[in-house]
């Protein structure tokens, strides 16, 4: 059986001694996922102090075990904890070019970074390493801040230009590594995690306006955060501190405009697809360490397994987690795509330990709230495969890009009752709800939601159709007095960056912008890292989101048929009972999460305590105390998570 989930685990990474800008000899070499932290004096008197910023980059230690570097001068301060996947002897950082006047400490891998080397040597430039750090370095000597554009790959880095005295960040187009940052006292400060700004001296405190989106979304949208005066750097943007100042800006986004000449010629833009996909596995096997992929019962990971075996002279790890009950278990067509490819498989069948525990276990490495419960079987699997390998490739953002969730069926659907005359339209409600009644059909319950919400804005639907906490309980909870940011408004936000999209486009850009940036993405990099794991995600390779972003929704979902276009090209390979069957979403069991009502007597105080700390109505909390099955599980995870961070929130 494997270890109980909680503090001992073999996830954590032990404490070992401190070897100061160098590998540490002591430990196995494994990969290039990294921490990374520093700070920028904006007044040209001070000076950084060394004892903060070795403190500040130990907090990083679950993301880089392998070894550390610092780099201090004058106003500026940067840290890096390093897990080695390239490179493994030379690609040290902080990494220095140009006498020393560049200095960069990067989280991340840059996949075409050997094409790009190529590039620069013609171009005259020089390489004392193989690593993907210094390619970056001579593309910014080359390019400038142009330079991320010529990157595939996933980044968070802060360069320092010590010519021009300006610090150059960037996070990558989707936002696949995160970078946190803040100003205190005069002092912009940045790091991986929020923990980093915690330990320079920012105070914990949450900012309360932005409250309801978290209970809404589990997550807050970017550029805002649930802590006072922390913000994220939003995917696709730089950001650049010089003079005294600092301007984020926007080098990249995705545009979901349809080119209809890809639907006229459907045969050709599945030959590209398959074409592109194949390129990106490939170029994400890229490593020096051991490495596999994760393997669930869905298309998007099979379909990135059945490419893997064409470029490795070895069989392919994969790795599967499995649950007692069927509903929830995928072993089964797991195992039928191993056996397929010939993979080396792992499956394991998780033990479950006490809800409370493990949700203030993952809080220690999400930092923020997490509204989103499928942290915890991506801790699991991550942690199973970390055993044997270093890096994974996953099929994360499948839906996103393929436009494959069951919520643009749902989306179609609607398009079509919103034209239902509203008399008939009514007339259909009142039908489906007595069905409803009378059945008890969760299907006709679902199928009558739809038809009621299909005439709202589709901002509205959005904000509907959320799994974190339902808007009824969400007013029930909150106490109105205060000046909370309504949902719909950080909804609005996004969409009216993309005012002449459908309703179909408004809906991926939001799932893209939003759901993949800061749920999604933000659940795999904290598991996996949590784990010192890298993960890599072959469906995010900007070639392939370009292409796919551009294909119209006729091809991408004629009918209602989800991932049309996967299912006629990658995924003709795979076995015919999992292209069968249905969509299930990856996510802990019903049994794990009654886990958290089970700890009844600790629940019961933690939600107390939130009445102190939070906007939050006493009687709200003792219905729920009194009335468990009124919230969902997923609504439950979302309170307690909350609960969790705040014990260590001043508020």
């Amino acid at each position: 059986m494997p270890p109980a989930f909680g503090p001992d685990n073999v996830g954590r990474c032990p404490v070992q001694p401190i070897y100061f800008g160098h590998e540490n000899p002591n430990t196995r070499k494994t990969t290039q996922m990294c921490g990374i932290a520093g700070f920028y004096h904006l007044e040209r008197d001070k000076t950084s102090r060394p004892d903060l910023l070795k403190r500040m980059t130990d907090t990083l230690i679950h993301r880089g075990p392998d070894g550390e570097g610092y780099f201090q001068e004058g106003q500026v301060a940067l840290g890096h904890r390093r897990l080695a996947i390239i490179d493994l002897q030379s690609g040290q950082q902080p990494m220095y070019r140009q006498n020393r006047e560049l200095v960069l400490v990067f989280n991340g891998e840059i996949y075409n970074y050997l094409e790009l080397r190529d590039d620069l040597k013609k171009l005259g430039h020089e390489f004392i390493s193989s690593s993907d750090s210094e390619v970056i370095l001579a593309a910014y000597q080359q390019w400038g801040t142009a330079c991320v554009s010529r990157l595939n790959g996933m980044w968070a880095f802060a360069l320092w230009d010590a010519r021009q005295k300006r610090l150059f960040c960037s996070r990558d187009r989707a936002g696949e590594k995160p970078f946190f940052y803040t100003v205190v006292d005069g002092t912009f400060v940045f790091g991986s995690e929020p923990k980093v700004l915690f330990e320079f001296g920012l105070r914990k405190k949450f900012d309360l306006q932005h409250l309801e989106a978290y209970l809404c979304f589990g997550y807050v949208p970017g550029p805002d955060s649930l802590f006072e005066n922390v913000r994220k750097l939003e995917a696709g943007h730089n950001l650049i501190v010089s003079d005294g100042a600092f301007r984020a800006e926007e080098y990249w986004d995705v545009d979901f405009t349809p080119d209809p000449t890809l639907g006229e010629r459907p045969e050709e833009t599945r030959e590209k697809f398959a074409e592109l996909f194949a390129d990106s596995v490939r170029l994400r096997m890229r490593a020096d360490v051991p490495f596999g992929a994760f393997l669930s019962g869905g298309l998007d990971s099979a379909s990135v397994v059945s490419v893997m075996p064409s470029f490795s002279n070895e069989p392919v790890s994969t790795f599967t987690i499995g649950f007692q009950e069927q509903a929830f278990d995928e072993r089964g067509l797991a195992k039928l795509v191993a056996a397929k490819f010939l993979t080396q498989h792992t499956e394991t069948v998780v033990s479950l330990d006490s809800g409370i525990r493990s949700i203030d276990f993952l809080s220690k490495f999400f930092d923020e709230p997490f509204g989103d419960s499928s942290a915890l079987p991506t801790y699991w699997v991550s942690n199973q495969a970390r055993k044997h390998v270093t890096m994974v490739l996953t099929g994360d953002a499948g839906d996103e890009v393929l436009s494959g969730y069951p919520v643009h069926q749902s989306e179609k659907i609607a398009t079509l009752l919103s034209a239902v005359p509203s008399g008939a339209d009514r007339a259909l409600i009142g039908g489906l709800q007595w069905l409803g009644l009378v059945t008890k059909s969760s299907r006709v319950k679902r199928v009558t939601k739809l038809y009621e919400t299909a005439r709202l804005p589709l901002g509205e639907r959005i904000v509907q159709k959320q799994n974190s906490i339902p808007t009824h309980i969400r007013n029930e909870l909150l106490d109105r007095r205060y000046d909370i940011v309504p949902p719909i408004e950080y909804v609005d936000r996004i969409l009216k960056r993309r005012p002449e999209y459908n309703q179909w486009n408004k809906l991926n850009y939001w799932l893209f912008k939003a759901s993949l940036a800061e749920d999604m993405l933000v659940k795999v990099d904290r598991a996996s890292m949590a784990n010192s794991l890298e993960t890599r995600v072959p469906f995010l390779d900007y070639r392939l989101v370009e292409l796919l972003a551009k294909i119209p929704e006729r091809m991408k979902m004629p009918r209602l048929v989800r991932k049309d276009l996967l299912r006629r090209s990658v995924a003709k390979r795979l076995p015919s009972e999992l292209l069968r069957a249905p969509k299930r979403g990856f996510t802990a069991p019903e049994s794990a999460l009654n886990l958290l009502q089970d700890d009844g007597v600790q629940i019961k105080s933690r939600l107390r305590a939130l009445i102190s700390q939070l906007p939050i109505r006493p009687e709200a909390i003792e219905r729920l105390i009194l009335n468990p099955d009124a919230m969902g599980t997923n609504a439950w995870w979302t309170l307690l998570m909350l609960s969790s961070v705040a014990n260590g929130a001043k508020v």
